[in-house]
């Protein structure tokens, strides 16, 4: 026999040995009664209960869709080796839905028994809650149960009095599920978190030492600048959110008591044009007014921030003319609009004066000029009027220095050629 039937033969063979084994796994599975990967989803009813902010429990009911029971066959027990061997190499909870909701259930019983122990062992009742929802979203990430159990982990820290703890959970359920349910919730707890570091910094109760090792309430370093960075979370993971001006008011409240004013000015534009309807809106106006006045460096230097406070201010005038009736208020906005009418003044006299110096009268005319006509109520006209009357009759332009000793050498321009003309003279 040629070696290409020998060859062939045995490919041959090959061929029905697949086939046989195909047969018999589809036998094999008949028999075992195997599912089918897809399933209708179960939704049950259940009751969370997590203390609000005023530290007494709450109990709301909400309805969540989860997955189909678990699956049987080939493809699980492969799934069930594969999470068992990943969460011995991890040290996470293994992957199983039914234990989350075990794990839930438990966490949630843990918690509400810690309502009325006192505050020392309610502490640890919420740090073993906080473990049992860490595990229970563990065991069914990606799910609907998962986000009960970070907003329940962030609630369980919070009363633990771990706020660091706290705000990494609820950062991590808005970063990670951003259109979840409960996102005001988690918000107005980031939002307590934020305003109880920024007091704490108001309150100068800091060591010498500017690391924090032993306190979980506070940040390991710069509680302030955490502070900000979790108030500027909020603002982004939910800009429709019922509390998303109130962390962008606070967070310039916050950045012009540091004197950060350009910062402060960002956060207070933003909120000027971003949320229109905001019950802050004429502070938001009254802050910038003060934090653009406090950025400009003098007549020196650019005047762009008070070309931006003026139109601000006639803003402010027009759009709460029914604030214009408080004495105190609209005394304020005079103030600040004979402030930014002193500075604009000052910064053209600056500007007469240097091209005075220089003999440049037509230039320093035009300055005083302008502080006459659009700012004829500071004490900078009177100057402008003396500085007029002195540079009556000067020059505008001042003459070259030694111009005779200039003429002395040539120039670079070339002489035109002789050209002689009709009646023979000689012209160029």
């Amino acid at each position: 026999m040629s070696v290409a039937k020998i060859l062939f033969s045995k490919k041959i063979q090959r061929i029905h040995c697949r086939k046989t084994l195909v047969a018999l796994s589809i036998c094999w599975l008949g028999l075992s009664g195997c599912q089918s990967l897809t399933g209708n989803r179960s939704a049950e009813t259940r009751t969370l209960e997590g203390p609000p902010p005023a530290n007494q429990p709450v109990s709301f009911n909400e309805t969540a869709a989860y997955e189909e029971d678990e699956e049987s066959g080939i493809r699980a027990t492969t799934e069930s080796s594969t999470n068992r061997v990943v969460s011995f190499m991890t040290g996470r909870e293994p992957l199983n839905k039914a234990k989350a909701k075990e794990l839930y259930l438990e966490g949630d019983r843990v918690f509400r028994s810690a309502a009325g122990l006192p505050r020392d062992q309610a502490k640890k009742k919420y740090e073993e809650a906080a473990k049992l929802f860490i595990r229970c979203g563990q065991a069914h990430p990606g799910s609907a149960i998962e986000q009960d159990a970070l907003l329940m982990t962030g609630e369980s820290y919070f009363f633990a009095d771990r706020l660091t703890d706290a705000e990494d959970a609820f950062a991590k359920l808005q970063k990670e599920h951003p259109r979840n349910q409960h996102n005001d919730r988690a918000a107005a707890r980031l939002f307590e978190i934020s305003q109880y570091w920024i007091e704490t910094e108001k309150a100068g109760n800091s060591t010498w030492m500017p690391l924090n090792f032993f306190d979980p309430a506070r940040p390991f370093i710069d509680a302030d600048g955490h502070a900000i960075r979790v108030l500027d979370n909020i603002r982004y993971n939910d800009p429709t959110g019922v509390l998303s001006d109130d962390a962008t008011m606070a967070a310039g409240v916050e950045k012009m008591r540091q004197e950060k004013y350009q910062d402060a000015d960002d956060f207070f534009t933003d909120l000027r044009q971003t949320f229109p309807d905001s019950e802050h809106q004429f502070n938001a106006h009254i802050m910038g007014l003060r934090c653009k006045l406090l950025i400009y460096a003098g007549p020196s230097y650019s005047g762009v921030m008070l070309d931006e406070a003026d139109k601000l201010l006639s803003q402010t005038r027009k759009r709460f003319p029914d604030r214009m009736s408080d004495a105190k208020l609209s005394e304020e906005l005079a103030r600040i609009g004979a402030e930014i009418d002193f500075k604009k003044a000052e910064k053209l006299e600056n500007r007469a004066a240097y091209r005075k110096r220089r003999s440049e009268y037509g230039a320093a005319r035009v300055y005083y000029r302008e502080i006459l006509e659009k700012h004829p109520s500071t004490p900078f006209a009177d100057k402008a009027r003396e500085a007029l009357a002195q540079m009556d009759g000067k020059p505008d332009v001042p003459g070259r220095p030694l111009d005779w000793v200039a003429d002395l050498f040539p120039t670079e321009r070339r002489s035109k050629p002789l050209i002689l003309s009709n009646d023979a003279a000689l012209s160029r």
